[in-house]
C-alpha cells in the first residue's frame, strides 16, 4: 500500500462508502421478492440497463486483455472481440423485444417454454449447473484474477490479501442489494472506471520516455502494431486476426455480454426493461459505448506499455514480487498505472476497483437467479415463500464468491481465460440464433450441442498440445496450424454445428402444444415455423402472427448499417488519434450518416411491428 497518499485513501474512502450507501439503500427492496432481488420489479428504463451493461462489460480484466492483445498482436488483435458487434447488434433488432415479451425471469426458463417434457426440463436443469456454476464462476475467477496482478502491481498486496478486500466488499454489497444496488451502482461504477482509464490513457502517454501521441506512434516497436487491420501479406494473421472473427466466431461461439441471440445478464437486463422499446434501447446504447467509446484509452495505454516495458523480463525486474507464474503481457496495463502521480493514482486504483466490483456483482445476482430460479425452486422446492427465495439467493452469492476465488489462483492470464471460454461455447452460436426461428429444433439439439462443445474444448485446452508433442517436436508444432487457436475454434465450430443439426434432424419434434404456446407468446414467424401454422390450420386452431409481416429482414438491414456506423465511429476515432485529421474526420462523417439511416430503418421496422399488433 506504500504507493498510496494521502489524497488517495480519501478517493478510495469516498468510493467505498458511496458504493456500500447504494446496497444499503436498495436493501429493504430487494428483499421483498426474488423478482425485486434478480430483476428490480421489471420496471428499469433503458439508460439505467444500458449504463449497468456498459460497467458489466467494463471489467477488471478487460483492460488487462486489451493490453495482452495489443502487445502480442498489435490493434489489429482486437479484432478478436470487435468482431461480435454484429452478434450485439442483431440481438437489438431482432431478439430484445422477443426476450422481453417471452416475460420470463432468467433467461434458462427459456427451455422450459421452447421444448416440451422431460427433455426441456433437463436441459433447464443442466444448463442451470452448466452456466451457473461451471461458466459463470470461471468467469468470476478471470476477473479475480484481473483485480490479483493490478492490487499485487499496483499496490504490493499478496493474493490472499487481495482475495480478502476485494471479495468481502463486493459479496457484501450485492448479498444485501439485490440487482437493484448492481444497477445503480453500475451506474456511479462506469463514470468513476471510464473516468479513471481516460486519465490513466493521458498520463501514461504524456511520460518523458513515451513523449506524447507524436514520440508514441513514432516508436519503432510501437509503429508495426497500429493498423487497424492485419498484415495482409501475412496470411496466417489474416486467418486468426480478421477472417475467423469476422465470418465464423460472431455467429458460431458463445461469450459473455456477446450471445448470439442474447443471453446471461443482457437477457436479465433485457428482462428487467420496463418495455420491450426499452430493451432495444438499452442493448444498443451498450454496443455503441462498448465499440466506439471505451476501447482507445486501454489501447492507447497498451501501446505505451510496449515502450515502458518492452518484455516480460522487465515486468519481472520491476515486481519481484509477483509469482512468475502470474506474469504475462496482460500485467503491463497494472504495472502503467504506477507510474502515475498521487491522486491520479487513487481515481485509477477506485475505476479499477469499480470495473471489479460491477462484473463480479452481475455475476453474482445472475448465478444466484439461475440456482433460485432455475434449479431451487424448479426442481427443489417449487412452493418456497419469497422470503425463502431471497435468503437461498443470498446463500448462492455468498458460495459463488468462495468458489470464484479459490478457482482464481490456478488461472494464468487475461487471453487464456478469454480463449477458454470462446472453446466451451464454440459451436452453439448458430443454435442459438435459429431455435427462436426454426421449430424443428429441440430439446436434443441443445444436449448434442453441450455434448459435443465441452469435450472438444477440453481437449484443445488441455490435451491437445500433449497428444501432438508424441508425435513432432515443440518448434514443428508452434509453427504447425495444429497450434493456431483460431483453426481449433473452426474445427470445434464445424464439428459441434454438424453434430447438433444430425442429432436434430434424427430426434422427434417438440409436442405441438409446446410449439403453439411459444408462437402464441412472441409471435415467431417466418419460414421456419410455416409448418407449425398450416398444422394449427388444419385443425381448425387460431394461432395470431400467421399473416403478420416478418420484421427480420429489416432488422438484419438495421444490424448492418448499425455495425457500418459503430467501426466507422472506432476507427474514426483511432485515425484522428493517429495523426490522420482527413480520413479520420471522413470516417466519422460516414459514421454519422450511417448512423441518420439506421434510425430511418430502424422507425420502419417499428412500423411493422405495429401492424403486426406488437407496438409497445
Amino acid at each position: 500500500m506504500a504507493n498510496l497518499h494521502a489524497i488517495d485513501y480519501v478517493i478510495l474512502a469516498a468510493f467505498f462508502i458511496s458504493t456500500l450507501y447504494i446496497g444499503w439503500r436498495t436493501m429493504r427492496k430487494a428483499g421483498q421478492s426474488s423478482s425485486e432481488f434478480f430483476l428490480s420489479g421489471r420496471s428499469t428504463p433503458w439508460w439505467l440497463l444500458g449504463f449497468s451493461l456498459v460497467a458489466t462489460t467494463f471489467s477488471a480484466d478487460t483492460p488487462n486483455l486489451v493490453t495482452d492483445i495489443v502487445r502480442k498482436n498489435g490493434v489489429a488483435g482486437n479484432w478478436a472481440w470487435w468482431a461480435f458487434l454484429p452478434t450485439g447488434l442483431t440481438t437489438v433488432f431482432i431478439y430484445a423485444k422477443l426476450w422481453r415479451k417471452l416475460g420470463v425471469t432468467t433467461d434458462i426458463e427459456f427451455y422450459e417454454m421452447r421444448y416440451s417434457g422431460k427433455s426441456g426440463a433437463f436441459v433447464r436443469g443442466f444448463r442451470t449447473l452448466y452456466l451457473g456454476m461451471v461458466v459463470n464462476t470461471l468467469i468470476m475467477a478471470s476477473v479475480t484474477l484481473a483485480i490479483i496482478k493490478i492490487f499485487g502491481v499496483m499496490l504490493g498486496l499478496s493474493e490472499l490479501a487481495t482475495i480478502l478486500i476485494a471479495g468481502t466488499v463486493t459479496v457484501l454489497f450485492t448479498t444485501v442489494g439485490g440487482f437493484s444496488a448492481v444497477l445503480w451502482a453500475d451506474f456511479v461504477l462506469f463514470l468513476v472506471a471510464m473516468a479513471g482509464s481516460v486519465a490513466a490513457a493521458i498520463i501514461a502517454v504524456k511520460l518523458p520516455q513515451v513523449g506524447g501521441l507524436d514520440g508514441l506512434f513514432a516508436h519503432p516497436d510501437v509503429a508495426s502494431k497500429l493498423s487497424f487491420l492485419p498484415d495482409f501479406n501475412d496470411k496466417t494473421a489474416v486467418i486468426t486476426l480478421l477472417v475467423v472473427p469476422l465470418v465464423v466466431q460472431w455467429w458460431s461461439a458463445w461469450y459473455p455480454g456477446a450471445e448470439p441471440g442474447g443471453g446471461s445478464y443482457t437477457a436479465q437486463r433485457m428482462l428487467a426493461a420496463k418495455s420491450p422499446a426499452h430493451a432495444v434501447g438499452a442493448t444498443l446504447f451498450f454496443n455503441v459505448c462498448h465499440y466506439a467509446v471505451r476501447p482507445w484509452p486501454w489501447i492507447l495505454v497498451a501501446l505505451a506499455s510496449i515502450i515502458v516495458f518492452p518484455s516480460l523480463d522487465s515486468l519481472k525486474e520491476a515486481f519481484p514480487n509477483i509469482p512468475a507464474d502470474k506474469i504475462d503481457d496482460d500485467m503491463a496495463y497494472p504495472a502503467m498505472m504506477t507510474l502515475l502521480p498521487q491522486g491520479v493514482f487513487g481515481i485509477v486504483v477506485a475505476s479499477l476497483f469499480a470495473a471489479y466490483m460491477s462484473t463480479i456483482a452481475t455475476h453474482l445476482n445472475l448465478g444466484s437467479s439461475y440456482m433460485v430460479n432455475d434449479f431451487y425452486k424448479r426442481f427443489v422446492n417449487p412452493n418456497a415463500s419469497e422470503k425463502k427465495l431471497v435468503a437461498v439467493g443470498r446463500f448462492w452469492t455468498v458460495a459463488f464468491m468462495v468458489v470464484a476465488c479459490f478457482m482464481a489462483l490456478y488461472l494464468k492470464n487475461a487471453l487464456g481465460a478469454f480463449q477458454i471460454l470462446l472453446s466451451i461455447g464454440a459451436g452453439t452460436g448458430l443454435l442459438f440464433l435459429l431455435r427462436w426461428f426454426w421449430w424443428r429444433i429441440n430439446a436434443y439439439s441443445e444436449i448434442a450441442a453441450m455434448c459435443f462443445a465441452f469435450p472438444i474444448a477440453c481437449y484443445f485446452q488441455l490435451f491437445h498440445k500433449t497428444v501432438c508433442l508424441q508425435h513432432m517436436s515443440e518448434e514443428a508444432f508452434n509453427a504447425s496450424w495444429l497450434s493456431n487457436p483460431s483453426i481449433q475454434l473452426v474445427l470445434s465450430v464445424a464439428i459441434t454445428t454438424i453434430g447438433w443439426l444430425v442429432v436434430t434432424l434424427l430426434t422427434p419434434p417438440d409436442d405441438k402444444e409446446t410449439l403453439r404456446a411459444f408462437v402464441r407468446k412472441t409471435r415467431a414467424g417466418g419460414p421456419g415455423w410455416k409448418k407449425v401454422y398450416a398444422d394449427a390450420a388444419r385443425e381448425g386452431v387460431v394461432l395470431e402472427g400467421e399473416n403478420d409481416k416478418w420484421p427480420v429482414p429489416m432488422g438484419i438491414l438495421c444490424s448492418v448499417i448499425g455495425c457500418v456506423a459503430i467501426y466507422a465511429a472506432l476507427f474514426g476515432v483511432g485515425a484522428l488519434l493517429y495523426g490522420s485529421v482527413v480520413f479520420g474526420i471522413s470516417l466519422l462523417v460516414g459514421s454519422l450518416v450511417a448512423g441518420i439511416a439506421l434510425f430511418a430503418s430502424w422507425r420502419k421496422m417499428e412500423k411493422i411491428n405495429a401492424e403486426n399488433g406488437l407496438a409497445d
